[in-house]
Formats: structure tokens, C-alpha cells, sequence
């Protein structure tokens, strides 16, 4: 079996997009996906994501992290989808999508600014010194004095495997405060099992937990530096939560190939 595919990335997360639109690669194994993934032997990606056909909406994005595993959402990789679809002519420059967590609305302004409205957030607890939230994927939100410093594989998997997370785990933020508006970011990702160069659920935590913590001076629009690029949240607040929350960042075409299976 001969797999198409193009390959972006936004912010350093990067993914594998496969159209899928008329179920030519809705087969593929968990091993399939996971060699596809693999730097070494394969494309090489934190994630692959089918583009499907959907009735209600621009078209369906499902998710898989680079283990094979089907997973929860993923933000730059919903970006990422978005240009792919813009790129395909499946979209102009606004989009409708389903995910797993419900449906999301996209803008598409160029390819290095590309918006993406997350779902609602009402729920934080607090474990220490740590925030716990959900933002399409759990994560696990810590402020520190100096991200760069830490070694994020041995500290984020302490995290990730606690017993209070398992079995389906929780990936992890590390987060350096530079001013109420600008952060930096690090972040180990459960199902790469690994530092990612972005993650845009995370960038998204993060900012509400930065706001929650009222670390952020009631700024409701927060820029983050990740290692591999920067990445912009805003967001409303009320009594009854975040919401008009809105992941903005770039999302780059690197390449388009062929695989076999």
C-alpha cells in the first residue's frame, strides 16, 4: 500500500495529513501509523491526521499521536489541518471542522497566522503548586523560574506516569514567566513519550492557568514562546468560565512525499 501524504508543522509540532476524504486510508493499523511517524524509519511526526468527509461541517480531523494511537485534540494540529485544507482548495479562508472534542471554527490568514476557537473551559484544580485543566487534552500546568533549565524528559515523565494520571496519563507544561503577557513554554507530551518542539493545547492551559493564577495581570491575550516557534492565545472570561478562546500561530507546508507500506 502506497500512502500520500503531506507533511506541515506549526510552531515545530509537526504532522503527518493524509486526505482521507473518500476512506482510502481508513485501514491503516496502529503499527502502520506509528512506522509512518518514526524519524528514522518513516516521514518522521508528532502526529498523524486524517482529513474526513463530514456531513455537517468543511470536513472531520482525526487525530492519532506518533505511538499509533488514536488520541484527544490536538491545537496546532487542528491549525495545521486548516491550511492543508486551504491548501487543497477544500476551504477559502474560514472553516468549520469536527474533532474529537465537538466542532471547531478557523481562520486561515496566511500561512503564518492561522486561528484556530477552542472549546469552552470551566474546570481547573489545583495539585500543589500546579494547575490541572483540560483544553481538548489534559495537561498538567507548572510555573517555574527557568524552563530552559530543566530537563524536561526526566521531569515530564515523572509527571505523566504518576499514579494520579494513570493509566491514560497527562502531558505536561513547564512554564517561565518573563512579563504578565510573555512566557515561555516547554512541554512533554504523552503519546510522543517526549519533549515536542509546540503543543497548542498546552500553549492554551497554560494561558488560562496563567490567568487563573492571576499571573497575567487580567490580560485576556498572552504570547508564548515555545522552542519551536511562537504562539498567541486570547480569550474571554465570565462567571461561567473561558470561552471565545482562540489558538493563533503559524502552520507551514514543509513537504509532500509518498510511503510505502
Amino acid at each position: 500500500m502506497t500512502i500520500q501524504f503531506d507533511k506541515y508543522q506549526g510552531a515545530g509540532n509537526d504532522f503527518v495529513i493524509l486526505d482521507n476524504r473518500q476512506g482510502k486510508y481508513n485501514g491503516l493499523t496502529v503499527v502502520q501509523i506509528a512506522f509512518i511517524c518514526d524519524r528514522h524509519k518513516g516521514v518522521g511526526a508528532d502526529g498523524l491526521i486524517l482529513i474526513n468527509s463530514d456531513s455537517t461541517s468543511d470536513f472531520q480531523m482525526q487525530y492519532f499521536n506518533s505511538d499509533g494511537n488514536e488520541s484527544t485534540l490536538c491545537g496546532n494540529g487542528g491549525r495545521c489541518a486548516v491550511a492543508f485544507a486551504h491548501d487543497k482548495n477544500v476551504i477559502e479562508n474560514t472553516a468549520e471542522f469536527n474533532a474529537v472534542d465537538g466542532l471547531h471554527t478557523a481562520l486561515y490568514d496566511s500561512s503564518m497566522k492561522v486561528k484556530l476557537e477552542m472549546q469552552d473551559v470551566t474546570k481547573f484544580s489545583k495539585v500543589g503548586t500546579a494547575i490541572v485543566t483540560d483544553t481538548g487534552s489534559p495537561h498538567y500546568i507548572q510555573l517555574v523560574d527557568e524552563v530552559q533549565a530543566l530537563n524536561i524528559q526526566k521531569e515530564g515523565a515523572a509527571i505523566r506516569y504518576s499514579d494520579a494520571y494513570l493509566p491514560e496519563g497527562i502531558n505536561v507544561n513547564f512554564v517561565e514567566k518573563e512579563d504578565p503577557t510573555h512566557y515561555k513554554i516547554r512541554t512533554y507530551e504523552r503519546g510522543v513519550e517526549g519533549e515536542t518542539l509546540a503543543c497548542g493545547t498546552g500553549t492554551v492551559a497554560a494561558a488560562l492557568a496563567m490567568h487563573y493564577l492571576a499571573e497575567s495581570a487580567n490580560a485576556t491575550k498572552l504570547h508564548f514562546k515555545a522552542v519551536g516557534g511562537d504562539l498567541v492565545v486570547s480569550f474571554e472570561v465570565s462567571n461561567q468560565g473561558y470561552h471565545s478562546i482562540f489558538l493563533t500561530g503559524p502552520a507551514v507546508f514543509v513537504f509532500s512525499g509518498s510511503i510505502d507500506l
